[in-house]
């Protein structure tokens, strides 16, 4: 049985080679964290969540397997 919370490694090898798609689905799959993260005083700081948004987008376009 496949773990629901994972992310499929297809999606992430499409992901890493930057196709639009397979980026917004990762950023779907952790959307509930970034908001998360991003809560203060009980309120989403739209700066913060977008600040987190693009350092994932960063992450994933560093990514390589060949490390």
């Amino acid at each position: 049985m496949r773990n629901k919370k994972l992310i499929p490694f297809e999606i992430i090898e499409k992901t890493i080679t930057g196709e639009p798609e397979a980026v917004d689905t990762v950023l779907r799959h952790y959307t509930a964290h970034i908001k998360y993260l991003s809560m203060y005083k009980e309120h989403i700081n739209d700066d913060t969540q977008d600040r987190l948004k693009a350092k994932l987008v960063e992450a994933i376009l560093k990514f390589r397997f060949d490390r």
